[in-house]
């Protein structure tokens, strides 16, 4: 895995890893970091060529003062991509990264996106469910609502480094100018995405409380081509909490959206 800096503007450097050969998979992690999908590019990397950025505002990394939301970053990253002349790309994205990716999919006028993979995504607006306000969480009301065994990945911010705690803290705070106002949505977007064909899969854990598979569900169908899966025994990660099962439905997806001219 190589680790580099791309200029995208004048003032703007993409923090990028990139592994594997094949086509090309823009990996978008959440709140979280990119932690959070470190295991799941290093599983495409097998078979494809992963690029997985750090959100500028995120560990420590640069946000040029203009970029202030998910629309901003969205089309950062279709220059990224066009810059780069990558075709066929397969855009996998974690709950906010989830809402990036659809967003770069609604403005991707010159077809670059082929296929979507939006894992308990954030991002619209459903009137019948809302999504949990994560910052008037504590740490273990986090927990609670993220993850379907809490016991298990519940993390005492008592007992974290302060290193760990400034971290955690900064990508909060760059979250929240991102995504706070509206709270983790565009009020557009649901009504946009009929526009987006490409194959689109929403994969949802069951017991996600941040937000539901139920909304989950009325986001798969607003797509032109878009397909909820629901993976048992998780939360708002499954690729953490059942990774297997949801590299497998990925695996299959990767597959089918695959455009055989890369074109």
């Amino acid at each position: 895995m190589s680790t580099n800096a791309s200029a995208m503007y004048g003032d703007l450097s993409l923090t990028l890893s990139e592994a594997g050969a094949g086509r090309p998979v823009l990996v978008l992690h959440g709140g979280g970091g990119p932690a959070t999908v470190a295991g799941l590019a290093q599983h495409l990397s097998r078979t494809s060529h992963t690029i997985t950025p750090v959100h500028p505002g995120w560990d420590g990394t640069r946000r040029p003062a203009w970029l202030t939301g998910i629309d901003d970053l969205a089309l950062a990253y279709l220059h990224m991509l066009r810059d780069r002349r990558l075709r066929d790309v397969l855009v996998v994205g974690s709950s906010l990264g989830g809402w990036t990716a659809a967003e770069m999919a609604a403005h991707d006028s010159e077809g670059s996106i082929t296929g979507l993979v939006l894992i308990d995504a954030v991002g619209v607006q459903v009137e019948s469910e809302h999504i949990t306000d994560f910052f008037a969480l504590d740490a273990r009301g986090v927990a609670e609502h993220s993850w379907h065994d809490p016991d298990r990945y519940y993390l005492d911010p008592a007992g974290l480094p302060a290193e760990e705690l400034e971290r955690r803290q900064a990508n909060m705070a760059t979250m929240r100018i991102l995504a706070g106002d509206p709270y983790m949505h565009d009020p557009t977007l649901l009504r946009r995405l009929g526009q987006v064909q490409v194959p689109s899969l929403l994969l949802w854990g069951d017991s996600d409380r941040i937000v539901t598979p139920a909304y989950g569900a009325a986001y798969a169908d607003a797509f032109g081509d878009g397909r909820l899966e629901v993976v048992p025994k998780a939360g708002h990660l499954p690729q953490i909490e059942q990774p297997e099962a949801t590299f497998a439905l990925i695996d299959a997806h990767l597959r089918r959206s695959r455009n055989p001219s890369g074109q």
